[in-house]
């Protein structure tokens, strides 16, 4: 009698922000993918850049009061949780209950650093289509995934 082999499910992480672009993103990838992700299972990720509170120590000659620190670090951490509610809305329109996840950090090593920690199997992340002087000065998270995800990388364009 031979053992049945137990089928994974395979895991799809939508990285998104506060852009339209990685909202579209996240809507694509469930409107023209889901027959393919259908027994996948999704994972909303954002990633919140590290806090910088050197002005309010500047400003307040280094003393600045721990209520109004402790008040900008809830507010940093509520930013990202309304980013991941806004996307758990647009998958439950589709109805696709996602797992959400959030991590501190750059937002492009913080995507690939997750993709390879939770075993992700397509990434997907939206670009804005910035033109080659753009991405040189500013970077792009998506060109920055492309090359150094571990695993395969869908970019969705925004429509020009």
């Amino acid at each position: 009698m031979a053992e049945e082999e137990k089928s994974v499910k395979k895991q799809v992480m939508v990285a998104i922000d506060e852009s339209d672009c990685s909202k579209h993103a996240l809507k694509w990838t469930l409107e023209y993918l889901k027959d393919s992700i259908a027994d996948s299972d999704i994972i909303l990720f954002t990633a919140q850049p590290p806090l910088d509170l050197s002005f309010v120590y500047a400003s307040s000659y280094g003393a600045a009061p721990i209520e109004l620190i402790d008040s900008m670090k809830e507010n940093h951490k509520n930013a990202g949780l309304n980013r991941l509610a806004v996307g758990t809305k647009i998958c439950a329109e589709m109805g696709v209950t996602p797992r959400k996840v959030m991590e501190f950090g750059n937002p492009k090593e913080a995507i690939c650093d997750a993709a390879e920690k939770l075993g992700v199997d397509l990434l997907v992340v939206g670009s804005n289509g910035k033109g080659a002087i753009q991405r040189t000065f500013l970077g792009s998270v998506s060109n920055y995934c492309v090359n150094h995800a571990k695993c395969p990388v869908l970019v969705v364009r925004t429509k020009p």
